[in-house]
């Protein structure tokens, strides 16, 4: 494997390790997101062992120790397993995310004491960057979900939203929403809600440019557009649930939600 880099907005890039063997024939793409300044921001950590990928993806661009921030959607391996990696690597690396991730897991499991984001708080990275802090409780999934919007470019660091399969490029004016749909369908990862819909319209309500997608390419264009579309999408999803009712349990050695055997057994685990 190897983890290839991408400019997607003034500032902003993308790091971007592709699976084949999740989900095959398409594969998987685990993205990072690196946002310059005096103090920089890496939002998603990646997983623990993709740590040296993504380490030596970031020192192409600047040195790892002058990381200032590390952000991430929510409490899961593919978005924060390599977070100690980081704090130990980069002493002056701090964890930035919102109340509920903080108190739950945090707290406890980061090696240094991360700042509590109120919703809508900024941290200033400087040079024209400042991020903004958006809380987005079970969306698309983790009662701790929280995104980030890097205001001067307009890009939403989306975590799981649009999440869809294959290696296309880095950065795309298509569609996202149709891939988004069909990911959702196949991967069913979602914690579809009552609120979810105005949710993601609350985001669609900042009109961001690009849309920094931790599965699949960035987008460039009408960020709101697309947004409101999957808004849509799920409140149909939403209204085809409550209908059917109550759905079966998923039995042990089913799918999980990136395409991964999920053992029945401890021993079966890595």
């Amino acid at each position: 494997m190897d983890t290839r880099i991408a400019e997607i907005a003034d500032g902003i890039y993308r790091l971007s390790t592709f699976v084949p063997e999740i989900a095959p024939p398409a594969g998987f793409t685990f993205n990072q997101f690196l946002v310059l300044g005096d103090e920089p921001l890496l939002f998603h950590t990646g997983l623990r062992r993709m740590f040296p990928l993504v380490r030596d993806a970031v020192a192409r661009i600047l040195p790892p120790e002058r990381l200032r921030w590390i952000a991430f959607g929510h409490y899961e391996a593919d978005e924060c397993g390599a977070m100690n990696e980081w704090l130990a690597v980069a002493p002056q690396t701090q964890v930035a995310h919102g109340q509920t991730a903080c108190l739950v897991s945090l707290n406890d499991i980061a090696d240094r004491a991360p700042r509590i984001l109120a919703d809508g708080e900024v941290i200033e990275l400087g040079g024209g960057r400042r991020v903004r802090y958006l809380d987005t409780p079970h969306v698309p999934h983790g009662w701790d979900a929280g995104l980030m919007l890097e205001e001067g470019s307009g890009t939403l660091l989306c975590g799981d939203l649009f999440t869809q399969l294959g290696d296309g490029p880095a950065l795309t004016e298509g569609d996202v929403v149709g891939p988004a749909i069909a990911a959702e369908e196949l991967f069913r990862y979602s914690s579809l809600s009552p609120g979810m819909g105005a949710t993601i319209r609350r985001l669609a309500g900042l009109s961001p440019r690009t849309l920094a997608l931790m599965h699949g390419p960035s987008f460039a264009g009408d960020g709101a557009t697309a947004l409101a579309a999957l808004a849509d999408d799920y409140d149909r999803r939403i209204r085809a649930a409550l209908a059917r009712g109550p759905a079966p349990l998923q039995p042990s050695g089913a799918a999980d939600g990136h395409g991964l055997q999920v053992p029945s057994r401890a021993e079966d685990t890595i």
